[in-house]
């Protein structure tokens, strides 16, 4: 029927009398008053104020829609408490969705002590998936994901590398020796990747540089792989922040160019602003000298 902005307009013509008056109140200038007033009196179809001398006065339609007018202003004064309310309020859970091997690294650094410290109100929960959840779905609120950031659907910012080489036990190297390259493979025993890995980049690597290579296990998962790796029965390529830290495997090549990816820090376009999903977000670029060790070894 009218536009409710008007009505600010209507109210401060009323408390002061006066368009300039008004104005002043508002922060526009007087014409803007003036015009917004006579909109809405076309709208509505009845003058609601008239000039005096002494200034602007209520019409009777004026002193009639006067209280209704000043009701919805408080209707939403009490809008305006209730968001900022909203925006101070730092209490809840943030789900967050990130690779399984990622999980204990995360736990055994400083970084959940600190944001405790800053945020005693927020709990984070681990959800962890070597798949990715549908965040749009609420699988999970935030993701810390390597790859590409290829969903348009999600929001958020890279904040490390992800690195990949082959891996070997030492046992296995005693026995079946080291690689001469990345194209002696497939002379080798390997580990692939199934389930909900048979699409990962690793795996899409094997098939091209080892489509002809022994495969004597899979897993669908990469802790899964690690272990395979472990027990002697073949090679994989391996996070190299989880590969370097076990000392019973041998790094067989560099970082593989071809599996080099970013990490990133991601979540729903809907969520992104909500006081505990902007914490997080501001805790972990607070911090990312201690995130990307994590990440990047």
């Amino acid at each position: 029927m009218f536009d409710w902005s008007d009505l600010r307009y209507f109210l401060a013509v009323a408390r002061h009398g006066s368009t300039v008056a008004a104005a002043k109140a508002l922060g526009v200038n007087q014409s803007t008053v003036h015009r917004r007033i006579v909109e809405l009196e076309r709208a509505t179809g009845y003058s609601l104020v008239r000039r005096q001398p002494s200034g602007y006065q209520l019409t009777e339609f004026g002193q009639a829609l006067l209280p209704a007018a000043q009701e919805l202003e408080m209707a939403a004064i009490a809008v305006e408490r209730q968001v900022q309310a909203y925006a101070s309020q730092l209490e809840g859970v943030i789900r967050l969705t990130c690779p399984e091997p990622l999980v204990s690294r995360i736990v055994s650094s400083r970084l959940m002590e600190l944001f405790g410290e800053r945020y005693p109100g927020l709990r984070i929960e681990f959800v962890m998936s070597d798949g990715y959840l549908d965040l749009a779905k609420g699988e999970a609120d935030i993701a810390l994901r390597s790859g590409e950031q290829a969903d348009e659907n999600l929001v958020g910012r890279k904040i490390g590398d992800s690195f990949w080489a082959v891996y070997g036990s030492k046992s296995y190297v005693q026995h079946h020796g080291t690689l001469q390259g990345v194209g002696d493979i497939v002379n080798h025993a390997i580990i692939g990747f199934d389930g909900m890995l048979a699409n990962h980049r690793a795996a899409k690597w094997l098939a091209i540089v080892a489509s002809d290579a022994r495969v004597t296990a899979t897993n669908n998962s990469v802790l899964g792989v690690l272990q395979a790796v472990k027990s002697s029965v073949g090679i994989a390529p391996l996070p190299t922040t989880i590969g370097d830290v076990h000392d019973d495997l041998v790094r067989l090549t560099p970082p593989v160019e071809e599996l080099h990816r970013g990490w990133y820090l991601l979540t729903h376009p809907d969520i992104r602003k909500t006081p505990r999903i902007a914490a997080f977000f501001d805790f972990v670029v607070d911090n990312l000298d201690l995130m990307r060790p994590i990440l990047m070894g």
